[in-house]
């Protein structure tokens, strides 16, 4: 039987049906978040770009009152990173990546943390979360008095990994900050975790991201040895190979439009997750961001498709004269491209600073 191939549009506007990257969506924030197995969200606020440029309705007072009320959380998840997560998937995310948590952190902090018993030292961190929440400064601290001579922020981060830790508001509100505060996620939601299989994690992740390749699945996870999960599930998915040959997974009910469907301008934060949700991010990334100036490991800029594929970068500033959002395009657009850049930009730019006394976008040269 020979296998369809799939080409790279074809690949990508997969991929951007199932991020809502194609059209917006009326979805609620918690489907929305559902449908993307969460938002990739270290930083406090900029994820909030991700659900506006998916979303119909604007997002911010919804996802504030998710994070708020504990139906939402930010939690470190996927590959260790910080990940705004409904606290439902949290609750069985979480358990099946702890292996890559919790191997990331040894690997930082061994030699910290040699010599100390470390289920003593996980039962003494949920512990001191009794008196409310702490940031990872103040466990230490409390840490570091229970075990002189050894290394506070080194056991915090061990605590990090064997304990699922919710920040908790006001850090995340839109609008609003705090300090990096953390809680239990039994304690902060009333729900602690639960098991599921691992089958569970590779659909939701072929629902969101597909089709992809098994190292697809790793890359995005952090797991290994998915292979023999995959080939269990194999009878119940489509399979497909891109254009190097490479077999593809993918659920047969998921949307594969045509590689000529129309894909409109969209603007993606720092650390989004279109964007690291694959091994080969060919689909969507065609430039290198250090070839463009950004070299260092935090220094993400946030980006713009145009036609499906990074063209451009943007940034905003407000001052007293008003918002000015900058793009900096990496080839020529056409004139019909640079209309779509600004219109959507202007809009974000509104979106992001409400109380601006106006709104400007700036196209750089190319």
């Amino acid at each position: 039987m020979t296998t369809t191939v799939l080409d790279a549009r074809a690949l990508n506007r997969a991929t951007l049906a199932r991020q809502l990257l194609l059209e917006r969506t009326d979805l609620t924030v918690p489907r929305v978040l559902e449908r993307l197995v969460g938002l990739q969200a270290q930083t406090a606020h900029t994820w909030y770009v991700g659900l506006w440029s998916r979303m119909a309705a604007d997002p911010a007072a919804e996802a504030s009152e998710l994070l708020a009320d504990g139906t939402a959380v930010r939690i470190a998840a996927m590959r260790g990173t910080i990940h705004l997560l409904t606290t439902e998937d949290a609750r069985w995310l979480r358990p099946l990546v702890d292996p890559v948590i919790e191997r990331g952190t040894l690997s930082a902090f061994r030699r910290k943390l040699a010599g100390l018993d470390l289920a003593e030292v996980t039962a003494a961190g949920r512990a001191a979360f009794g008196e409310g929440p702490l940031t990872f400064a103040e466990l230490g601290k409390l840490l570091a008095e229970r075990w002189p001579g050894n290394d506070g922020p080194a056991m915090a981060q061990w605590v990090r990994a064997a304990v699922p830790l919710a920040q908790v508001p006001p850090r995340g509100l839109w609008g609003r900050s705090g300090p990096v505060a953390h809680l239990p996620l039994e304690q902060w939601t009333g729900h602690g975790p639960r098991e599921a299989p691992v089958e569970d994690l590779v659909r939701r992740y072929l629902a969101a991201f597909g089709p992809a390749t098994v190292k697809d699945v790793q890359a995005w996870s952090g797991l290994t040895r998915l292979a023999e999960v995959v080939q269990r599930l194999r009878p119940g998915l489509v399979v497909f190979r891109d254009e190097q040959g490479r077999e593809l997974y993918d659920l047969p009910e998921a949307p594969r439009p045509d590689g000529d469907t129309p894909a409109p301008v969209r603007y993606l934060y720092e650390f989004e997750n279109l964007l690291r949700g694959h091994a080969d991010r060919s689909r969507v990334l065609t430039v290198d961001f250090a070839d463009q100036g950004f070299t260092g490991v935090n220094d993400i800029p946030g980006a713009v498709l145009v036609d499906g594929t990074v063209a451009a970068t943007w940034r905003i500033e407000a001052g007293q004269e008003g918002a000015v959002l900058t793009v900096r395009p990496f080839r020529r657009l056409t004139a019909g491209e640079e209309h779509d850049l600004e219109e959507e930009g202007a809009a974000l730019a509104r979106f992001l600073e409400p109380g601006a006394a106006r709104h400007q976008v700036r196209v750089t040269g190319t």
